[in-house]
Protein backbone atom coordinates (compact mmCIF):
# COMPACT_ATOMS: atom_id res chain seq x y z
CA UNK A 1 0.00 0.00 0.00
CA UNK A 2 2.72 2.20 0.55
CA UNK A 3 4.48 1.54 -2.31
CA UNK A 4 1.45 2.62 -4.76
CA UNK A 5 0.85 6.03 -2.62
CA UNK A 6 4.92 6.40 -3.27
CA UNK A 7 4.40 6.30 -7.02
CA UNK A 8 1.18 7.84 -7.51
CA UNK A 9 2.49 10.93 -5.56
CA UNK A 10 4.93 11.06 -7.23
CA UNK A 11 3.12 10.94 -11.14
CA UNK A 12 1.28 13.57 -9.85
CA UNK A 13 4.53 15.74 -8.79
CA UNK A 14 6.54 14.83 -12.19
CA UNK A 15 3.27 16.35 -14.16
CA UNK A 16 3.25 19.31 -11.76
CA UNK A 17 6.25 21.19 -13.74
CA UNK A 18 6.50 23.81 -17.07
CA UNK A 19 5.31 22.36 -20.31
CA UNK A 20 8.85 22.75 -21.20
CA UNK A 21 10.53 21.44 -18.75
CA UNK A 22 8.57 17.99 -18.82
CA UNK A 23 9.12 17.29 -22.21
CA UNK A 24 12.53 19.65 -23.35
CA UNK A 25 9.94 20.20 -26.39
CA UNK A 26 9.25 23.72 -28.22
CA UNK A 27 5.26 25.22 -28.28
CA UNK A 28 3.85 26.60 -31.23
CA UNK A 29 5.77 30.27 -30.44
CA UNK A 30 8.74 28.76 -29.93
CA UNK A 31 8.54 27.98 -34.24
CA UNK A 32 7.34 31.36 -34.81
CA UNK A 33 3.68 30.03 -34.98
CA UNK A 34 1.35 33.06 -33.46
CA UNK A 35 -2.13 32.39 -35.43
CA UNK A 36 -4.69 35.21 -34.96
CA UNK A 37 -5.14 39.06 -34.19
CA UNK A 38 -4.97 38.87 -29.90
CA UNK A 39 -2.39 38.17 -28.06
CA UNK A 40 -1.28 35.34 -25.22
CA UNK A 41 -2.06 35.30 -21.51
CA UNK A 42 1.77 35.54 -19.70
CA UNK A 43 1.63 31.52 -19.81
CA UNK A 44 -0.63 31.31 -23.02
CA UNK A 45 -2.46 28.96 -20.77
CA UNK A 46 -6.06 27.98 -19.51
CA UNK A 47 -4.46 29.23 -16.16
CA UNK A 48 -4.35 32.31 -17.52
CA UNK A 49 -7.38 32.88 -16.40
CA UNK A 50 -7.34 33.93 -12.61
CA UNK A 51 -8.35 31.36 -10.60
CA UNK A 52 -8.28 28.00 -12.78
CA UNK A 53 -6.27 25.49 -11.63
CA UNK A 54 -4.67 21.82 -13.61
CA UNK A 55 -3.64 18.95 -12.16
CA UNK A 56 -2.14 15.48 -13.63
CA UNK A 57 -2.33 11.94 -12.48
CA UNK A 58 -0.02 10.34 -15.07
CA UNK A 59 -0.17 6.43 -15.21
CA UNK A 60 2.74 4.37 -16.81
CA UNK A 61 3.60 1.25 -15.75
CA UNK A 62 4.80 -1.88 -17.55
CA UNK A 63 5.24 -2.52 -20.96
CA UNK A 64 0.98 -1.58 -21.69
CA UNK A 65 -0.65 0.95 -19.05
CA UNK A 66 -0.10 4.26 -20.34
CA UNK A 67 -2.98 6.47 -19.51
CA UNK A 68 -3.63 9.11 -16.50
CA UNK A 69 -6.36 11.97 -15.55
CA UNK A 70 -6.48 15.94 -15.71
CA UNK A 71 -8.03 18.18 -13.61
CA UNK A 72 -9.17 21.52 -14.35
CA UNK A 73 -10.39 23.54 -11.28
CA UNK A 74 -12.51 26.15 -12.11
CA UNK A 75 -11.64 28.32 -8.96
CA UNK A 76 -10.40 27.50 -5.67
CA UNK A 77 -13.50 27.55 -3.03
CA UNK A 78 -16.31 24.56 -2.43
CA UNK A 79 -17.33 24.73 -6.12
CA UNK A 80 -20.52 22.83 -5.27
CA UNK A 81 -21.29 25.51 -3.36
CA UNK A 82 -20.02 28.31 -5.67
CA UNK A 83 -21.31 26.77 -9.34
CA UNK A 84 -19.92 28.25 -12.23
CA UNK A 85 -21.77 28.87 -15.18
CA UNK A 86 -21.08 26.82 -17.72
CA UNK A 87 -22.53 25.07 -21.09
CA UNK A 88 -21.63 22.52 -23.78
CA UNK A 89 -21.54 21.98 -27.50
CA UNK A 90 -21.14 18.61 -29.05
CA UNK A 91 -19.55 18.65 -32.29
CA UNK A 92 -19.48 15.12 -32.92
CA UNK A 93 -21.07 12.47 -30.14
CA UNK A 94 -18.96 9.50 -30.78
CA UNK A 95 -17.93 9.51 -27.15
CA UNK A 96 -18.86 9.95 -23.47
CA UNK A 97 -18.81 13.37 -21.73
CA UNK A 98 -20.49 12.69 -18.35
CA UNK A 99 -22.80 15.63 -16.83
CA UNK A 100 -23.63 16.79 -20.15
CA UNK A 101 -27.13 17.24 -19.40
CA UNK A 102 -27.42 18.55 -16.41
CA UNK A 103 -25.40 20.93 -17.38
CA UNK A 104 -27.51 21.55 -20.67
CA UNK A 105 -30.69 22.18 -18.54
CA UNK A 106 -29.55 24.27 -15.16
CA UNK A 107 -26.53 26.05 -17.39
CA UNK A 108 -24.15 25.39 -14.12
CA UNK A 109 -21.38 23.40 -13.54
CA UNK A 110 -20.42 22.15 -9.61
CA UNK A 111 -17.42 19.77 -9.49
CA UNK A 112 -14.04 20.04 -11.31
CA UNK A 113 -13.63 18.96 -14.97
CA UNK A 114 -12.10 15.40 -15.37
CA UNK A 115 -10.68 14.02 -18.55
CA UNK A 116 -9.39 10.49 -18.33
CA UNK A 117 -9.58 7.01 -20.73
CA UNK A 118 -12.92 5.65 -22.09
CA UNK A 119 -13.35 2.80 -19.89
CA UNK A 120 -12.44 5.31 -16.86
CA UNK A 121 -15.35 7.29 -16.89
CA UNK A 122 -17.77 5.55 -14.49
CA UNK A 123 -14.71 5.35 -12.07
CA UNK A 124 -13.70 9.23 -12.44
CA UNK A 125 -16.82 10.01 -11.70
CA UNK A 126 -16.67 8.21 -8.24
CA UNK A 127 -13.83 9.80 -7.95
CA UNK A 128 -15.35 13.58 -8.25
CA UNK A 129 -18.25 11.96 -5.97
CA UNK A 130 -16.10 11.09 -3.13
CA UNK A 131 -14.03 14.15 -3.77
CA UNK A 132 -16.89 16.57 -3.70
CA UNK A 133 -18.90 15.24 -0.29
CA UNK A 134 -15.91 15.02 1.64
CA UNK A 135 -15.48 19.12 0.98
CA UNK A 136 -16.29 21.23 4.55
CA UNK A 137 -19.66 22.03 3.50
CA UNK A 138 -21.55 19.63 1.63
CA UNK A 139 -22.04 17.18 4.65
CA UNK A 140 -25.54 16.79 3.59
CA UNK A 141 -25.22 16.72 0.06
CA UNK A 142 -27.46 13.97 -2.02
CA UNK A 143 -26.87 14.55 -5.79
CA UNK A 144 -23.36 15.56 -7.64
CA UNK A 145 -23.10 16.29 -11.19
CA UNK A 146 -19.78 14.72 -11.70
CA UNK A 147 -18.65 16.43 -15.11
CA UNK A 148 -16.17 13.77 -16.99
CA UNK A 149 -14.81 13.81 -20.54
CA UNK A 150 -12.97 10.69 -21.96
CA UNK A 151 -10.77 9.77 -24.81
CA UNK A 152 -9.55 6.01 -26.15
CA UNK A 153 -6.37 5.61 -25.55
CA UNK A 154 -6.50 2.01 -26.58
CA UNK A 155 -4.02 1.83 -28.84
CA UNK A 156 -0.84 2.86 -27.27
CA UNK A 157 -2.91 1.73 -23.19
CA UNK A 158 -4.33 -1.61 -21.77
CA UNK A 159 -7.78 0.20 -21.61
CA UNK A 160 -9.43 -3.22 -20.56
CA UNK A 161 -7.26 -3.26 -17.25
CA UNK A 162 -9.16 -0.36 -16.07
CA UNK A 163 -6.03 1.17 -13.96
CA UNK A 164 -7.25 4.53 -13.43
CA UNK A 165 -8.36 4.44 -9.69
CA UNK A 166 -10.63 7.05 -7.97
CA UNK A 167 -8.11 7.91 -5.42
CA UNK A 168 -6.07 8.96 -8.76
CA UNK A 169 -8.58 11.22 -9.96
CA UNK A 170 -8.53 12.72 -6.32
CA UNK A 171 -5.11 13.37 -6.30
CA UNK A 172 -5.14 15.37 -9.55
CA UNK A 173 -7.59 17.48 -8.42
CA UNK A 174 -5.69 18.06 -4.71
CA UNK A 175 -2.43 18.63 -6.75
CA UNK A 176 -3.83 21.34 -9.22
CA UNK A 177 -2.29 24.75 -9.54
CA UNK A 178 -2.52 27.91 -11.21
CA UNK A 179 0.79 27.78 -12.37
CA UNK A 180 2.35 26.48 -16.02
CA UNK A 181 0.54 23.53 -17.15
CA UNK A 182 2.49 20.22 -18.52
CA UNK A 183 1.65 19.65 -21.87
CA UNK A 184 2.27 16.44 -24.34
CA UNK A 185 2.14 12.87 -23.16
CA UNK A 186 0.70 14.07 -19.26
CA UNK A 187 -2.05 13.40 -17.19
CA UNK A 188 -5.02 12.04 -19.71
CA UNK A 189 -2.93 12.53 -22.69
CA UNK A 190 -0.57 9.62 -21.91
CA UNK A 191 -1.50 7.47 -24.34
CA UNK A 192 -3.21 9.44 -27.01
CA UNK A 193 -2.72 10.24 -30.48
CA UNK A 194 -3.13 12.82 -33.07
CA UNK A 195 -2.71 12.90 -36.73
CA UNK A 196 -1.25 10.13 -36.65
CA UNK A 197 1.62 10.97 -34.20
CA UNK A 198 1.48 11.37 -30.25
CA UNK A 199 -0.98 13.66 -29.33
CA UNK A 200 -1.71 14.41 -25.62
CA UNK A 201 -3.09 17.29 -23.45
CA UNK A 202 -2.29 21.12 -24.94
CA UNK A 203 -3.44 24.55 -23.77
CA UNK A 204 -3.13 28.12 -24.78
CA UNK A 205 -4.96 31.57 -23.95
CA UNK A 206 -6.06 34.56 -25.38
CA UNK A 207 -6.09 38.30 -23.80
CA UNK A 208 -8.68 40.96 -25.03
CA UNK A 209 -7.62 44.71 -25.37
CA UNK A 210 -9.25 46.45 -23.18
CA UNK A 211 -11.61 47.53 -25.92
CA UNK A 212 -12.99 44.71 -26.14
CA UNK A 213 -13.75 44.75 -22.24
CA UNK A 214 -9.71 43.59 -21.47
CA UNK A 215 -11.37 39.32 -20.72
CA UNK A 216 -9.05 36.62 -20.64
CA UNK A 217 -9.52 33.15 -22.20
CA UNK A 218 -7.68 29.73 -22.12
CA UNK A 219 -8.11 26.45 -23.40
CA UNK A 220 -7.11 23.04 -22.49
CA UNK A 221 -7.02 20.15 -25.25
CA UNK A 222 -7.09 16.25 -24.97
CA UNK A 223 -6.09 15.29 -28.62
CA UNK A 224 -6.80 11.81 -29.75
CA UNK A 225 -8.54 12.45 -33.08
CA UNK A 226 -7.50 12.21 -37.34
CA UNK A 227 -8.06 14.34 -40.30
CA UNK A 228 -5.11 16.37 -42.31
CA UNK A 229 -2.75 17.92 -40.16
CA UNK A 230 -2.65 21.91 -41.29
CA UNK A 231 -0.50 24.23 -39.38
CA UNK A 232 -0.98 27.84 -40.32
CA UNK A 233 -2.09 26.89 -43.12
CA UNK A 234 0.40 24.73 -44.41
CA UNK A 235 -0.11 21.32 -45.71
CA UNK A 236 2.16 19.73 -42.69
CA UNK A 237 0.37 16.21 -42.57
CA UNK A 238 0.46 15.55 -46.33
CA UNK A 239 4.30 16.48 -46.83
CA UNK A 240 4.94 13.85 -43.50
CA UNK A 241 3.05 11.57 -45.66
CA UNK A 242 0.83 10.81 -42.50
CA UNK A 243 -2.56 12.09 -42.58
CA UNK A 244 -6.45 10.16 -42.70
CA UNK A 245 -7.39 9.04 -46.11
CA UNK A 246 -3.34 8.47 -47.39
CA UNK A 247 -3.11 5.87 -50.10
CA UNK A 248 -0.48 3.68 -48.10
CA UNK A 249 0.73 3.42 -45.08
CA UNK A 250 3.63 5.18 -43.16
CA UNK A 251 6.56 3.58 -44.11
CA UNK A 252 8.83 1.58 -41.62
CA UNK A 253 12.08 3.33 -39.74
CA UNK A 254 14.53 1.55 -42.75
CA UNK A 255 15.95 -0.29 -39.85
CA UNK A 256 13.84 -3.03 -40.35
CA UNK A 257 12.82 -2.84 -36.61
CA UNK A 258 9.89 -5.19 -35.47
CA UNK A 259 8.33 -1.79 -33.81
CA UNK A 260 5.18 -0.66 -35.46
CA UNK A 261 3.80 2.88 -35.86
CA UNK A 262 0.75 3.30 -33.59
CA UNK A 263 -1.23 3.46 -36.82
CA UNK A 264 -4.92 2.12 -36.10
CA UNK A 265 -7.95 1.46 -38.71
CA UNK A 266 -8.89 4.78 -37.28
CA UNK A 267 -6.33 7.11 -38.33
CA UNK A 268 -7.26 6.31 -42.09
CA UNK A 269 -10.89 7.21 -41.68
CA UNK A 270 -10.27 10.59 -39.27
CA UNK A 271 -11.74 9.13 -36.26
CA UNK A 272 -10.68 9.78 -32.74
CA UNK A 273 -11.57 12.10 -30.35
CA UNK A 274 -10.88 15.26 -29.07
CA UNK A 275 -12.25 16.88 -25.58
CA UNK A 276 -11.88 20.54 -25.40
CA UNK A 277 -11.88 22.95 -22.01
CA UNK A 278 -13.09 26.47 -22.30
CA UNK A 279 -12.67 28.90 -19.48
CA UNK A 280 -12.74 32.72 -19.32
CA UNK A 281 -13.48 35.61 -17.02
CA UNK A 282 -15.57 37.18 -19.03
CA UNK A 283 -19.56 37.62 -17.63
CA UNK A 284 -21.36 35.49 -20.25
CA UNK A 285 -24.40 33.42 -19.28
CA UNK A 286 -25.19 30.17 -20.59
CA UNK A 287 -26.57 30.82 -24.05
CA UNK A 288 -23.27 32.60 -24.69
CA UNK A 289 -20.98 30.10 -23.44
CA UNK A 290 -22.33 27.71 -25.47
CA UNK A 291 -21.78 29.33 -28.93
CA UNK A 292 -18.16 30.38 -27.34
CA UNK A 293 -17.57 26.53 -27.20
CA UNK A 294 -18.86 25.76 -30.34
CA UNK A 295 -16.27 28.46 -31.77
CA UNK A 296 -13.66 25.96 -29.90
CA UNK A 297 -15.04 23.14 -31.79
CA UNK A 298 -14.84 24.65 -35.16
CA UNK A 299 -11.12 25.81 -34.34
CA UNK A 300 -10.21 22.47 -34.48
CA UNK A 301 -10.97 22.62 -38.17
CA UNK A 302 -8.10 25.02 -38.43
CA UNK A 303 -6.14 22.45 -37.68
CA UNK A 304 -7.07 19.91 -40.15
CA UNK A 305 -9.93 17.69 -38.17
CA UNK A 306 -12.33 15.81 -39.97
CA UNK A 307 -15.07 14.90 -37.61
CA UNK A 308 -14.77 11.52 -38.36
CA UNK A 309 -17.78 9.12 -37.57
CA UNK A 310 -15.94 7.60 -35.00
CA UNK A 311 -15.02 11.21 -33.27
CA UNK A 312 -15.97 12.59 -29.91
CA UNK A 313 -16.03 16.06 -30.33
CA UNK A 314 -17.07 17.71 -27.52
CA UNK A 315 -16.29 21.54 -25.65
CA UNK A 316 -16.98 22.81 -22.04
CA UNK A 317 -17.16 26.20 -21.53
CA UNK A 318 -17.25 27.50 -17.89
CA UNK A 319 -16.77 31.19 -16.93
CA UNK A 320 -14.60 32.26 -13.29
CA UNK A 321 -17.15 35.28 -13.07
CA UNK A 322 -18.79 35.92 -9.54
CA UNK A 323 -21.53 37.32 -10.44
CA UNK A 324 -22.46 34.45 -12.46
CA UNK A 325 -22.27 31.94 -10.41
CA UNK A 326 -24.53 30.22 -8.34
CA UNK A 327 -24.70 29.63 -4.75
CA UNK A 328 -26.12 26.16 -3.21
CA UNK A 329 -29.61 26.95 -2.20
CA UNK A 330 -30.14 30.55 -2.70
CA UNK A 331 -33.16 31.15 -4.36
CA UNK A 332 -33.46 34.93 -3.71
CA UNK A 333 -33.18 37.74 -6.78
CA UNK A 334 -29.61 38.60 -7.37
CA UNK A 335 -28.34 41.76 -9.79
CA UNK A 336 -25.97 40.47 -12.75
CA UNK A 337 -23.93 42.32 -15.03
CA UNK A 338 -24.05 39.95 -18.13
CA UNK A 339 -21.85 40.61 -21.23
CA UNK A 340 -24.71 41.29 -24.07
CA UNK A 341 -24.50 39.36 -27.10
CA UNK A 342 -22.64 42.13 -29.96
CA UNK A 343 -20.05 41.94 -27.09
CA UNK A 344 -19.57 38.35 -27.31
CA UNK A 345 -17.56 38.15 -30.82
CA UNK A 346 -14.46 39.02 -29.91
CA UNK A 347 -14.34 36.02 -27.28
CA UNK A 348 -15.46 33.86 -30.70
CA UNK A 349 -12.10 34.75 -32.31
CA UNK A 350 -10.15 34.15 -29.18
CA UNK A 351 -11.92 30.78 -28.56
CA UNK A 352 -10.79 29.82 -32.24
CA UNK A 353 -7.47 30.74 -31.68
CA UNK A 354 -6.60 29.62 -28.68
CA UNK A 355 -7.82 26.46 -29.79
CA UNK A 356 -5.94 25.96 -32.80
CA UNK A 357 -2.52 26.90 -30.49
CA UNK A 358 -3.39 24.63 -27.85
CA UNK A 359 -3.60 21.13 -30.76
CA UNK A 360 0.23 22.56 -32.21
CA UNK A 361 1.06 22.88 -28.35
CA UNK A 362 -0.26 18.73 -27.86
CA UNK A 363 1.55 17.57 -30.93
CA UNK A 364 4.91 19.39 -30.38
CA UNK A 365 5.26 18.98 -26.62
CA UNK A 366 4.19 15.01 -26.95
CA UNK A 367 7.16 13.00 -26.00
CA UNK A 368 7.43 9.45 -28.31
CA UNK A 369 5.69 6.49 -26.19
CA UNK A 370 6.35 3.29 -27.07
CA UNK A 371 3.86 0.44 -25.29
CA UNK A 372 4.35 -3.04 -26.50
CA UNK A 373 5.28 -3.87 -29.86
CA UNK A 374 3.69 -0.32 -30.96
CA UNK A 375 5.20 3.56 -30.91
CA UNK A 376 3.50 6.76 -31.32
CA UNK A 377 6.23 8.82 -32.32
CA UNK A 378 6.53 12.55 -31.64
CA UNK A 379 5.96 14.82 -34.41
CA UNK A 380 9.42 15.65 -36.16
CA UNK A 381 10.06 19.38 -35.01
CA UNK A 382 12.81 19.97 -37.60
CA UNK A 383 10.75 18.40 -40.16
CA UNK A 384 7.65 20.55 -39.29
CA UNK A 385 10.22 23.95 -38.84
CA UNK A 386 11.11 23.01 -42.83
CA UNK A 387 7.64 22.93 -44.20
CA UNK A 388 6.30 25.76 -42.35
CA UNK A 389 9.58 27.99 -43.67
CA UNK A 390 9.09 26.27 -47.06
CA UNK A 391 5.29 27.09 -46.68
CA UNK A 392 6.10 30.86 -45.69
CA UNK A 393 4.29 30.22 -42.40
CA UNK A 394 7.57 31.19 -40.33
CA UNK A 395 10.65 32.81 -41.41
Amino acid sequence: MMRSSFVLLFFVIACLGTATAQSGRPRARDLGLAPGVFPPGPLNAITDVIGVKVGHVTLVEGERVRTGVTAIVPHGGNIFQEKVGGAVFVGNAFGKLAGSTQIEELGTIETPIVLTTTLSVGTAVEGLVRYTIAQPGNENVRSVNAVVGETNDGGLNDIRGLHVRPEHVIEAIRHATTGAVAEGSVGAGTGTRAYGWKGGIGTASRRLPERYGGYTLGVLVQTNFGGVLTIGGAPVGKELGRYSFSPASPADDGAGSSIEQARDPQDDLGAGSCMIVVATDAPVDARDLKRIAARALFGLGRTGSSYGNGSGDFAIAFTTSPELRQRFGDSKPAPRTILPPDGVSPLFQAALEATEVAVYNSLFQATTVTSGKTTAEAIPIERVREILKKYGVVR
